[in-house]
Parts: C-alpha cells; structure tokens; sequence
C-alpha cells in the first residue's frame, strides 16, 4: 500500500500576512515532525512535488471573473481596493495570492488524481482543506476551495465516481457543501461546532443539499464542549451507517486540527488520542468500503507549534499504519524553541479538556439531539425517518 505526500515547501506562500492565525509553518512542521519520526520514506510516505491547478480546473469550481480578481490582487496587493471577499480582515491581499492558492488547489487535485489512477492507494495533502472558499468569493482564510476544485476534476474525467467527503475541522465546511449541494455523486458530511456559536454560523441539520442531491448534504452541528465520548457517538451513529449506505468509491477527508479543546479559535472538546481513535476508524472505513482508497487534507488549526503539528504527524502514521513512539525527536523539539514555544511532553500527551459532570452530560445529550435530527431527515416538515439512503437500522 503506498501513500503519497503531496508537500512542497513552496506551499509556505500561501501566507496571509506575518500575523494572520494561518501560518504556514503549521505545515512545514508537522511535515518535519513526520519526516523526524521517519514517516517521510519510500514504501511509507513518498513526497510528490505539486503542481498549480490549471485555469480550466479552477474554473470548474470558480467563476472566470473571480479568479481574474484574484490574479489582480497578487499583481498589487497594496493597491486592492477590497471585494471578492479579499479584504483586510480575515482574508487579505498578498503578493502572488494567484500562484500561492492555486497550489494548495493543485496539490489536492494531484493528490486525488494518483490515487484514482491507481498510482497509490492514499495521498495527503496537508496544505489542503480550504473549504470556506465559495464560487466568487474568499471566506475565512480561504482563496480557492482546494477540495471542490480537487473533486470536480475528478467527476469531470470519472463521471460515475461516487466520493464521500468527511470534514472534521471545527468549522462548517459550507463552501465544498455549497460545490456539491445538487450533486448526488458527493455525499459532504460535516460536524463542527455549531454556527450558534463559530463561524461561519451555517451546518445545521436542515442544511440537507438541493434537487437530486437533497440528502446528500448532512451536517452534525455539536455544542461547545463536545469530548471524544460525543465525536465517537457520531461516528458510531451517523459517519458508519451513512458511508456504509453511500459506498462510495474514495473517501476525501478535511481534517482539520481546529476541534481540539485547546484551539485559540474555537470551543470543542477533542483530545490528541480522540483525533487519533477518529484518523484510525477513517482508515477502517477506507478499507471496508473502498479498498483503503483515501486523501487526507489538513485544514483548521490555531495552536500550531504544539497540537496541530502532532494531530496531523498522528493523521499521516494512520494513512501509513505505523504506530509511533511518545517520544518527540530531539531536533524537531530544537526548532519549536527557536521559534519561542514549548514543546509538549510528548506525540499524544494531552489532559483533556476539563468538564465538570453535569456539563459532560449536557454536551452528550446535546449531541445526541443532533444526531437524532440528522437521522430523522430534519427538513421542515419531513417525516421521521424522511432521509433518502440511510437505512432503517442507522436510524
């Protein structure tokens, strides 16, 4: 079984600006980290230089007048007036803002691309998983949605590939639910901390898609909070049977690192060995269903010199099927302190996060009821049970 890193350290340009939460070194560490651990190696992770995504390819998931302002914003940057969604907050201007997004877009599609063409049977893309990014529009740190462009390539050359995309960042992954909400080829499913309480304030369960796709959206919106007992009842309850009643042909999974409970943005409850027990039953469900067929993209994740680069080196030995060691390696931890952090004790130390009983029960049983919405179809007006595919037992 062979596995692709689709990883340069070009990927670094995709740099919002010196301050913005979204450091690119959050990759080229963790990518360190794995390479530290010996998971950068032939027969385990074997690296593959990207490439720029095409104008063709991003256009089938973005409007020609959107990328022609994109191009004219990384031509002169400091003359942006704003627009687009390219602005001064979330999402600014920068030199070659063009070339820097379409090769996160290239990435992913040269990621999805070898392992469709049998080339390998996994592929990680870590700079990947820019899912905010709409048809004519820069959302939350997005440019281009790598993913939609990444998938539609896929469908425009494999019209009958059946892809289930599984997205674990905090955050609703509204712009790739959005690409393929009338598409019943692609069966998006997100669980995030609710749009009650994070950005972008969507992903509730009567979000269900449109047309032929009605049902193939579903969204699992959790409350602050939500520990690895939650995470492990939605996979139990919702990701298994809905894959299982899908059969896709490839999984595509954002796995943003956003959800730990130490996230500087965020609220929810994931430990480090949660995220680990989530990468673990992904690659269960990629060998049951379709041959272990997986790409992996990153995605969120804020406290980026100790958890993110961990949850993801976790991420690429459960796409190689490695068990790593506790102990860090001595040169990775050298240069977490040059850049002024502490490295944590070890690969999955972590205490959890701290929630007192009667709150833990309240978190499950709030995440109970939105798992109960998703399995009765929650649609205004549906009947229990009204969703297209799941079957009865899942419900």
């Amino acid at each position: 079984m062979r596995t692709a890193l689709v990883y340069s350290p070009h990927m670094d340009a995709y740099r919002l600006s010196e301050r913005h939460p979204l450091r690119p070194e959050r990759v080229t560490l963790a990518v360190e980290l794995m390479s530290g651990y010996g998971l950068v190696h032939p027969g385990l992770l074997e690296q593959i230089m990207p490439r720029i995504a095409t104008r063709d390819e991003l256009l089938l998931a973005h409007s020609a007048e959107y990328i022609d302002a994109v191009v004219q914003v990384g031509l002169a940057p400091d003359e942006w007036p704003g627009g687009w969604g390219i602005d001064w907050g979330d999402t600014p201007a920068f030199a070659g803002m063009h070339e820097a997004a379409a090769l996160v877009a290239g990435a992913t599609t040269q990621a999805l691309e070898c392992v469709l063409d049998g080339s390998y049977t996994r592929a990680f893309s870590p700079a990947g998983g820019l899912h905010h990014a709409h048809a004519s529009r820069a959302v939350g740190f997005c440019v281009y949605n790598d993913v939609a462009v990444a998938v539609k390539v896929a469908l425009n050359r494999r019209p009958s590939l059946r892809v289930f995309y599984l997205d674990i960042d905090a955050h609703h992954g509204d712009g790739v639910q959005e690409a393929f909400s009338a598409d019943p080829a692609v069966c998006t499913l997100s669980l995030h901390e609710s749009g009650h309480y994070l950005f972008p304030g969507t992903g509730f369960t009567d979000e269900r898609g449109e047309g032929d796709g009605l049902g193939y959206s579903l969204n699992v919106p959790l409350p602050p909070g939500a520990t690895d007992e939650c995470y492990a009842l939605v996979f139990d309850d919702v990701v298994e049977p809905t894959m299982h009643a899908f059969a896709p042909d490839i999984i595509v999974a954002q796995c943003g690192a956003d959800a730990h409970h130490a996230d500087p943005l965020t609220s929810l409850g994931l430990s480090i060995p949660g995220y680990r027990s989530l990468f673990s039953r992904i690659v269960a469900l990629a060998e049951d269903l379709c041959e272990g067929r997986i790409v992996a993209t990153g995605g969120g994740g804020y406290a980026w010199a100790t958890n993110v680069l961990r949850i993801w080196t976790l991420l690429a030995a459960a796409l190689v099927g490695r068990d790593l060691p506790d102990g860090l390696p001595a040169a990775w931890c050298a240069r977490v302190r040059a850049l002024g952090f502490t490295p944590p004790g070890g690969l999955t130390e972590d205490r959890g996060i701290d929630l007192d009983p009667e709150t833990r029960a309240s978190v499950l049983a709030e995440t109970r009821r939105a798992v109960a919405e998703v399995l009765a179809g929650a649609l205004p007006g549906a009947e229990p049970g009204a969703h297209p595919f799941l079957p009865t037992a899942a419900r």
